[in-house]
């Protein structure tokens, strides 16, 4: 099992209106997709401030690209994408495919 680590950098005052768009927009879309998230969290008062971090289990590789393929293939993420990039909310992403240590058990 894989855990897909994504971390978003909003801009300063932006945070809310970000997750406002996501929430309605982007989030159920890839619950249909994806699933339940492994993690999603906020950071805003200590280090890197104004930061979004979700995590995504898939079993394989292979099944984040199957689940990540479909995804970008419906076109309510395609909108969600479009409207996104033009509120201009993110100033950085960063994604990293994390493995378990071979003594402990993703859940």
């Amino acid at each position: 099992m894989i855990i897909d680590h994504r971390t978003y950098d909003i801009k300063p005052g932006c945070l809310p209106k970000f997750l406002q768009l996501y929430g309605t927009e982007g989030f159920p879309v890839q619950l249909k997709h994806l699933g339940q998230p492994y993690g999603y969290f906020t950071v805003t008062d200590i280090g890197p401030l104004n930061q979004v971090i979700h995590m995504w289990k898939y079993e394989s590789l292979a099944d984040r690209e199957a689940k990540r393929g479909a995804l970008q293939a419906d076109p309510a993420w395609q909108a969600y994408l479009a409207k996104s990039a033009e509120a201009g909310y993110v100033a950085r992403q960063e994604n990293k495919i994390l493995k378990a240590a071979p003594f402990f058990t993703l859940k």
